[in-house]
């Protein structure tokens, strides 16, 4: 809140609404006129809102759409000048433990994995799909998985006994091309974000999206970005480097500079913002956030 500095007679985009917890922060410090328009790609997560928003009246309007429609969406509601918009990235708690998606290793769910279950495919689709390249390349890419040849190898192979249509079958498979070995984390930790990722496209929409959040911030204007894994805060940190860089960007050939090349952010967080150890006893699942921040120029 103190990076997003809300205020009253202004205009909020928070992409990621969930269950409006950030969201009543928000129009808490913006009262008694500032509005905001939520977005979430899980229906469910609007009715969650939308519930603990109701007090606020005409000042929320909540949307069910993925934030990469976030320049559509706020054309269309009348948000194209805001005073700052939010991210907070990943798979929410309410999501892991209440949506029986199958984003849980530790429940035995249906693999679907998407945020919005109306459309895309599932998870058991992409596991049915891929060959056993492509699956290797997405564990390495988006789970940061070291054994990735491995559980990839095994996953081809026991999808050709039997499909694997459940989160509890994966792990299964996961385990036994992992072996017994004592680990820090779980075995499926790293297989399921890879999954989650992929499904839901969300490197590719948070480039997007963090595009079309520049444009819609007036002058001033704050963009705030909490992020839980290192891929996501890389691409934020790189974007926001982009952006407040005045080097040019004209193909090494041309003589001379026609781009006219000029800084649309000012970064206001030189390092990332991180939990303190309090926070992180309080809430174990906030140990990984960064929360990057930068105004309009």
């Amino acid at each position: 809140m103190r990076l997003l500095a809300p205020r009253a007679e202004a205009r909020y985009v928070d992409a990621t609404v969930n269950g409006g917890g950030h969201a009543a922060g928000i129009m808490e410090r913006s009262s008694p006129d500032g509005e905001l328009l939520g977005l979430d790609a899980d229906p469910d997560a609007i009715a969650r809102a939308r519930e603990r928003l109701a007090g606020f009246g005409t000042r929320v309007h909540l949307v069910h759409a993925n934030f990469r429609a976030l320049a559509e969406v706020a054309r269309a509601e009348g948000f194209d000048s805001v005073a700052g918009v939010l991210f907070d990235l990943g798979l929410s708690s309410d999501t892991l433990e209440r949506s029986g998606r199958g984003f849980s290793f530790r429940r035995d769910e249906p693999l679907d994995m998407r945020y919005d279950p109306t459309t895309g495919i599932t998870a058991a689709e992409l596991l049915a799909r891929s060959s056993e390249r492509e699956l290797r390349h997405l564990l390495r890419t988006y789970g940061e998985e070291p054994a990735a040849a491995r559980i990839a190898r095994a996953i081809v192979e026991a999808r050709a006994r039997t499909p694997l249509r459940t989160t509890g079958q994966l792990v299964a498979v996961i385990e036994g091309a992992l072996g017994p070995a004592r680990r820090r984390i779980h075995a499926a930790t790293r297989t399921f974000q890879a999954l989650r990722i992929a499904v839901n496209d969300e490197l590719g929409s948070l480039q997007v999206a963090l595009e079309q959040a520049v444009s819609l911030l007036a002058r001033g204007g704050r963009l705030v970005v909490i992020a839980f894994h290192s891929l996501e805060d890389r691409l934020v940190k790189q974007f926001l480097r982009n952006e407040s860089s005045s080097v040019c960007r004209c193909p090494p050939q041309l003589p001379v500079c026609v781009c006219g090349r000029a800084p649309r952010l000012a970064v206001l967080t030189r390092k990332p913002v991180v939990p303190t150890p309090a926070e992180v006893a309080a809430n174990p699942r906030a140990r990984s956030a960064k929360l990057r921040a930068a105004e309009r120029l």
